[in-house]
């Protein structure tokens, strides 16, 4: 058994309250896998639960029958781990995943494997694929493709405002073809500018920007628009505490005091509600103790924290939750 089977039987012969709070620990790339794992894994010897799990075999009924059943127990625990909106398409990817075909099949498959599937193809039937892919997949895709390629589809999926169902069904159809299945769509909505927002808010820092310059030189109004759908400052108030505590580690006290000049109380309630009571006290005072600052350098400094909060986020050393809660 690979270690994610391991772990899915471990998990399963926990109940759902102990399993929930597993799963809280770990980030979604990380739940996905294991619960792909949970769905598919059946028929576990005694022998092997007895290897995965010693000390808990004498209290396993029935390990045979681990996978029985696992689709509302699988259920049950993300709903409690994530909550109801969050993992609703988790789930639906989950226990969807083992039967899927056309356009849906492309979740499952690797990035760069899916820029190669359309690289070729014109950009608005990309943007149409890449608009069907969550978000942080999406970008993902985008940064395998050209830097030519990239402002043309990120736009045209900007722009979408749903397509008629019976090009989208012959689109699902190539697909499905490729794949050796085939269903319909029945919904045609998809792409639009917070779409776009979403997308850009997990390109690499810098890639961003460049796209949106591209876009702007297209579609200044467009590009306003991405931008101000995008993560900010303020939407640092959505990152859980230990994320905001790493960040805080990796920040000066002068530069978080000139930041939270222009920042909303709630992002200050945020910050000093992670530091120590004396360090909290210290960046009030420094706040205080300044006289009037420009615009221009507040916005500055935010920059500068956000693009460090973005490298956190790429490196994998945070997750800025607020991409997949606060702007869907």
């Amino acid at each position: 058994m690979t270690g994610v089977q391991r772990a899915a039987v471990v998990l399963l012969s926990l109940g759902e309250t102990q399993a929930a709070e597993v799963l809280k620990h770990m980030g979604a790339k990380e739940v996905q896998k294991l619960g792909m794992a949970m769905a598919s894994v059946g028929g576990v010897s005694r022998a092997t639960v007895g290897l995965v799990f010693d000390d808990f075999v004498e209290t396993l009924a029935q390990p045979s029958a681990l996978g029985a059943g696992a689709d509302e127990y699988i259920r049950a625990v993300l709903n409690q781990a994530l909550g109801e909106e969050r993992a609703g398409s988790l789930i639906d990817r989950i226990l969807a995943g083992r039967n899927t075909s056309g356009l849906d099949t492309l979740k499952w498959m690797e990035p760069r494997a899916i820029s190669e599937l359309v690289r070729n193809e014109h950009p608005q039937i990309i943007a149409i694929v890449m608009a069907h892919l969550d978000e942080d997949q999406a970008a993902e895709v985008l940064k395998c493709l050209s830097e030519r390629v990239r402002a043309d589809v990120l736009l045209r999926i900007a722009t979408l405002d749903g397509i008629p169902p019976n090009a989208l069904n012959e689109l699902n159809d190539v697909m499905a073809r490729q794949f050796a299945g085939s269903q319909n769509l029945k919904s045609s909505t998809v792409g639009g500018v917070r779409v776009a927002a979403n997308i850009l808010n997990f390109m690499d820092t810098g890639q961003d920007e460049t796209i949106l310059e591209n876009i702007r030189q297209i579609d200044e109004p467009l590009s306003a628009q991405i931008r101000d759908l995008m993560f900010v400052f303020d939407n640092l108030v959505e990152l859980d505490d230990r994320a905001i505590q790493t960040v805080l580690r990796e920040v000066s006290t002068d530069k978080l005091a000139l930041a939270l000049r222009g920042a909303d109380q709630k992002v200050r309630a945020k910050i000093t509600g992670n530091m120590s009571q004396r360090a909290a006290e210290i960046l009030i005072e420094d706040m205080e103790a300044r006289g009037p600052v420009r615009l221009a350098e507040v916005e500055a400094a935010q920059k500068e924290i956000l693009a460090e909060v973005r490298k956190m986020a790429d490196n994998g050393v945070i997750q800025l939750s607020a991409k997949s809660e606060a702007f869907v």
